[in-house]
């Protein structure tokens, strides 16, 4: 049988940063937090968007072609949940973000949702875990936290790694789920 002393210190700091992970508890209640958009001179402030569901992306830097793809299969089914806000957080600068975002349409671009989270600092209030080795450096994990109407969490999904993304369709039953518990039709 080994011991923690017969295993690498890699390997140790591996185990003890996935542990902890899995052990990170769901904040039931927030934050009120406001973001600058990236491609816009618009804000965010989560206390103003009381009465509707809100869902949070993080995604990673902007090298990142699956966050690309991910924020446009959540913005093209967004028209369809009016009810629902999209906001997306990179923890990059607003250059960075406008280069990466080059692929959206124009109009897209001005009403994306696409935020900055300056050093992550909201992803870390959100209690989204980080260790994630991304392009060589370590950040947050991908991760999605959808609120309620009343600003308080129902659910979250973080990733392990950059791949693992709540899609439009798991998103979808979630808020399915949401509405019947609270009785809500879908707009």
């Amino acid at each position: 049988m080994k011991t923690l002393r017969s295993f690498s210190p890699p390997f140790l700091a591996i185990t003890l940063a996935v542990g902890m992970w899995a052990a990170a508890p769901a904040k039931a209640n927030p934050p009120d937090f406001t973001v600058k958009a990236a491609l816009s001179e618009s804000t965010f402030r989560l206390s103003e968007a009381r009465g509707k569901y809100v869902v949070v992306h993080f995604l990673l830097k902007t090298e990142c072609p699956v966050c690309l793809n991910h924020t446009r299969e959540h913005l093209e089914a967004a028209a369809k949940t009016p009810d629902v806000i999209h906001i997306f957080l990179k923890p990059d600068s607003d250059a960075e973000i406008k280069a990466w975002a080059k692929s959206f349409p124009a109009n897209v671009q001005e009403t994306a949702g696409i935020y900055r989270d300056p050093e992550a600092a909201l992803a870390t209030k959100f209690a989204i875990p980080d260790g994630y080795a991304f392009h060589g450096q370590t950040v947050h994990f991908p991760a999605t936290v959808l609120l309620g109407p009343d600003g308080k969490e129902i659910h979250r999904q973080v990733g392990k790694n950059n791949r693992d993304r709540l899609s439009v369709d798991q998103l979808e039953a979630k808020l399915k789920e949401a509405r019947a518990k609270t009785k809500q039709p879908a707009e």
